[in-house]
């Protein structure tokens, strides 16, 4: 079995003009909702196997927190440049090519590319995934490049827990 966690990035500020898109950085709310995401889902699962996240400053702050929250090795976090799209199909070649060693990993990415990868892989229509929302589904392969349709085991939200 193999299970894939995905987290869209928590809020970005915007107020910072003149700065890329993907050096955008998280607004304190964003801060805020990443501790209180993970602090919470800490308690509640086992720490994934592997940590990995877009190259966007937001999304690796995001992926940064968690990381201190699950007590995993900022060290071994894994960084991935084809991350930073908005389209589901780096995403589905990120999980697909995942070392089958690694039996759950926590992914920190974008918008469109999380809507349309959870909704595709999971089993549980999701109109949207928030900010610093997570997704959880269970695959019941032993390889990550034979996943298709799997389980819908998490979703969570920032306002769900305030």
């Amino acid at each position: 079995m193999k299970t894939v966690y995905i987290v869209r990035h928590a809020k970005s500020s915007w107020k910072y003009q003149g700065v890329s898109d993907i050096d955008r950085p998280l607004k304190e709310r964003g801060i805020q909702d990443a501790h209180l995401m993970s602090k919470h889902l800490a308690k509640q699962m086992d720490r994934p196997d592997v940590f990995i996240s877009s190259v966007a400053n937001r999304a690796l702050h995001t992926g940064v927190i968690f990381c201190q929250n699950f007590n995993y090795p900022f060290s071994n976090l894994k960084i991935k440049k084809e991350l930073y799209s908005f389209s589901d199909g780096y995403l589905v070649k990120t999980v697909k090519a995942l070392d089958d060693s690694f039996n759950s990993a926590i992914i920190f990415s974008h918008d469109h590319g999380i809507n349309t990868f959870v909704n595709k892989f999971g089993n549980k229509p999701i109109a949207h995934v928030t900010t610093c929302g997570v997704i959880g589904i269970r695959f019941d392969e032993k390889h990550w490049k034979n996943i298709k349709k799997g389980k819908t085991i998490l979703a969570e939200f920032p306002k769900n827990l305030k």
